[in-house]
């Protein structure tokens, strides 16, 4: 199932062909911060998305574990935004991209997060809604060394 939704996400890479324009656009900035929760507990994660073309953003991102802080994971990711394509308004934003970075266990070795440390690639999916020109709300699904769902606020600078 994991290779099936990472075909399909880079499949929409490869064949989109559009002229879209994300929300924050080329030059833009972005901070979106939030909580989660996924197979290996309670994420809190913060990340600044910088627009490099009218529908691509990267970013730099870091996550921790809420529940007892016993793993945190830097990566770097990029996202391709869906709103000309799809002829959305610019109060929302859907968005689909891949991420890239390293994944560190602090944990006490009890066996329930065995092999996260070291190399993290995943895949999100997500949307955003702005209630007005600066703020907006973030929901996003992703999947890397574990599986989640994150869920916070989206700042435009």
């Amino acid at each position: 199932m994991k290779k099936l939704r990472l075909s399909i996400i880079i499949l929409l890479f490869v064949t989109v062909n559009a002229f879209a324009q994300s929300p924050i656009g080329d030059g833009g900035q972005q901070f979106n911060f939030g909580v989660g929760l996924s197979n290996s507990g309670f994420p809190v994660y913060a990340s600044y998305d910088f627009g490099v073309h009218p529908d691509i953003t990267v970013a730099p991102m870091v996550q921790f574990n809420l529940d007892g802080f016993d793993y945190m994971i830097f990566s770097g990711r990029g996202d391709y935004h869906f709103n000309t394509l799809l002829d959305i308004p610019q109060t929302w934003d859907f968005y689909a991209g891949l991420n890239v970075g390293f994944a560190a266990y602090f944990g006490d070795d009890n066996g329930d997060n065995d092999g996260i440390s070291g190399l993290d690639l995943g895949a999100q999916i997500g949307g955003r809604w702005y209630w007005n020109d600066k703020w907006g709300l973030n929901l996003e699904f992703a999947g890397g060394k574990g599986w989640g769902t994150r869920f916070g606020l989206s700042m435009k600078m």
